[in-house]
């Protein structure tokens, strides 16, 4: 959070935000397994030059065999022509033990662009001069220890977008932000077709996608980076978001919704956003989100439902929950019986602070705010659907910070970079916990696309109607 001004939206029932625009050809990944009974791929049957006989190998072969099945039905539907396999296919490296003799002159590159191996180290890339991709088997491997196997085919698939891309055009515009963010949206669209069952030889389980999204962490660009850089990827949401519009939407959605007045959120530190990390005093953040909660509410409430919304009361603990039934042994929650919105200092809002940062604070403050909404609405507050609802609803409260909404009301505050990847963070950390959601199976994968919907889509899309 900072002071001073950044565009501004209109604020509305309905949707208040898009997202959009990217050029550029490299990301960093990692993978994760599935369900089912997948069949690995001949290393005969799809050659990859400098592959090894490891897993790392095995899995990216497999993806990427699934990757020229997929665009072999997809393209033709999509984009109207037959759907041309990789000119130069594809490369594996080992960053960490090079050998030279496992390639020919040309490299990892093609007679028109030879290149070294040492090239991608620590990378993966789709080359537009050769039309090729390459990896660096090292990389993914150490990554499939944090984040699973997924990760792994996912980068492939977000390369393979490129390859794409290469086919059909690049951003006319030339960014790269609206390139890369377009091709993991093209990476989502076919886990998608994973989770559907219909890949040979990979496969996933729902549950392996919080991994997949947690770590897209490691691929934004850095807080406070300039979304116009010609090597700009994205902010954490950004990438996210477009991640979720491939999975839902499919190739349609990537193809339609990636021009040049697709917003993002990836914007540049201004000021003193450099020194602080763009994260407000705590003491200043609680002030400005119990200013703008009842402000916001008081404001779009009265048009959905006729009536005036009172606004609840917000109170902190330190450590023991107030004796409320759906409050106690929490860490946040609203007490219907006293319309009272708790929040443990101790054991959330201040590790959430300093481990995130301030709107993590903002969204802890949120959830059980929005509860209270629904309550005041006549709405469940102890179930699934409420908490997927709180969610959408928090979205839809912090796409208001992100349009300018409350400069009047809080001296100027308006959202900083990095803020609104905060939010994710603290669904993906906090959210699945029992201690702030007890009444809900959602995964976090869930919980960050109902974020995501009432972000983008606004309060119509966080099932408010009785």
């Amino acid at each position: 959070m900072r002071q001073g001004l950044r565009r501004a939206l209109p604020m509305a029932l309905a949707g208040v935000l898009l997202a959009g625009c990217g050029a550029a050809h490299h990301v960093v990944g990692q993978p994760s397994p599935g369900a089912g009974e997948p069949v690995d791929v001949a290393p005969d049957a799809f050659p990859i030059t400098g592959a090894s006989d490891t897993g790392v190998d095995q899995l990216a072969r497999n993806a990427l065999d699934d990757l020229n099945t997929f665009w072999t039905d997809a393209y033709p539907e999509f984009f109207g022509d037959d759907f041309t396999p990789l000119q130069n296919g594809y490369f594996s490296v080992d960053s960490t033990a090079i050998d030279d003799s496992a390639y020919p002159a040309t490299g990892i590159g093609c007679a028109d662009s030879p290149a070294e191996p040492d090239e991608v180290a620590d990378n993966a890339y789709y080359d537009t001069s050769c039309d090729l991709i390459v990896y660096d088997r090292a990389l993914l491997e150490e990554l499939s220890s944090d984040y699973g196997r997924f990760l792994g085919p996912v980068v492939m698939a977000h390369e393979f977008g490129h390859a794409i891309q290469a086919r059909f055009g690049f951003a006319a515009n030339g960014r790269s932000i609206q390139d890369e963010t377009q091709a993991d949206c093209f990476a989502g669209a076919w886990t998608g077709w994973v989770r559907q069952g219909k890949a040979e030889h990979v496969s996933l389980r729902t549950p392996e996608l919080d991994d997949v999204i947690r770590g897209f962490l490691l691929l934004r660009d850095d807080v406070g980076t300039n979304p116009n850089d010609s090597q700009a990827h994205g902010s954490y949401f950004d990438r996210v978001s477009a991640f979720y519009e491939g999975f839902d939407g499919g190739v349609g959605a990537c193809r339609d919704d990636f021009g040049e007045d697709r917003l993002f959120t990836a914007a540049s530190f201004q000021g003193g956003d450099v020194a602080t990390g763009g994260n407000a005093p705590v003491e200043q953040i609680d002030s400005w989100v119990r200013t703008t909660l009842p402000e916001f509410w008081t404001g779009v409430f009265p048009s959905a439902y006729g009536k005036d919304f009172t606004a609840p009361a917000v109170k902190t603990f330190d450590g023991t929950a107030p004796d409320c039934a759906g409050v106690r042994n929490r860490d946040l929650g609203y007490c219907a019986h006293d319309r009272t919105v708790y929040l443990d200092e101790t054991d959330l809002a201040e590790p959430a602070y300093e481990q995130i940062g301030d709107f993590a604070l903002t969204t802890a403050m949120s959830l059980p705010y929005s509860l209270a909404v629904r309550d005041e609405a006549g709405l469940s507050t102890d179930d699934g659907a409420a908490t997927r609802s709180a969610v959408c609803l928090t979205g839809w409260y912090e796409a208001q910070w992100f349009n300018g909404a409350f400069t009047s009301s809080t001296d100027g505050a308006v959202i900083s970079p990095g803020d609104i990847d905060e939010a994710v963070q603290f669904l993906l950390e906090y959210g699945v916990r029992p201690e702030v959601f007890p009444n809900t199976s959602a995964s976090g994968f869930e919980l960050v696309g109902a974020f995501r919907t009432g972000f983008l889509q606004g309060g119509d899309a966080c099932d408010l109607s009785k």
